[in-house]
């Protein structure tokens, strides 16, 4: 297991979320002192959390979370987790790690080179750049920080949850996300299934 220093609570602020569909929620947003990383990450606290919440690791896309993007899921999948989470009661850990931790011009230069034929994880290898630089030692940080050691993850990367049980938190059930294709994202989608293993079924991997 690996060690990480203690992260603190900054600051708790009630928000109400109101997404382009109609759905509303209140959440609490949480800001932290101490990350490892420097990076300012947010939690999100949906519902009433339990002795072993529904936790989503959803990293930041400016693209797909904000403009709506249609080259990947990562917008319907923060809305579907909002959701989700609020159902149940947990946490969305929103985590500031676009383009899988390689920053946004190089996702937008890695976009250019699919558009050649290239799928993500091979663009950013011609980038020079890792398939995927993410660490979780802060995400770790903010659930500690919260008083959540066990949690049921709400993500289709088995790297999440393996890198969240070397640093010691309890992952008691990986729970699959929806799958959110588009005629531009299934190349992508296919990919992740190929090259690191997320848990979406191929067969409904279809433009149509």
């Amino acid at each position: 297991m690996r060690d990480f220093p203690t992260a603190t609570v900054r600051t708790r602020v009630a928000v109400p979320l109101r997404f382009g569909d109609g759905y509303s929620v209140d959440a609490e947003l949480v800001t932290f002192h101490g990350l490892t990383d420097g990076l300012e990450h947010l939690a999100v606290v949906l519902g009433e959390p339990g002795a072993n919440p529904l936790v989503r690791l959803h990293s930041e896309c400016l693209t797909g979370d904000v403009f709506g993007s249609a080259r990947c899921d990562c917008g319907p999948q923060l809305r579907e987790a909002v959701e989700r989470i609020a159902d149940r009661g947990g946490v969305l850990l929103y985590l500031r790690q676009e383009g899988r931790g390689i920053g946004l011009y190089n996702k937008l230069d890695a976009y250019a080179l699919q558009d050649q034929g290239l799928d993500t994880y091979a663009a950013n290898a011609a980038l020079g750049l890792p398939e995927d630089a993410r660490d979780y030692t802060a995400a770790a940080q903010m659930l500690q920080a919260l008083g959540i050691d066990s949690l049921d993850l709400l993500s289709n990367n088995p790297d999440k949850a393996d890198q969240l049980r070397d640093l010691g938190i309890d992952v008691s059930h990986r729970v699959p996300t929806g799958v959110f294709t588009t005629a531009h994202n299934v190349r992508y989608l296919r990919a992740k299934v190929l090259q690191t293993h997320h848990t979406l079924p191929l067969p409904e991997l279809t433009a149509g």
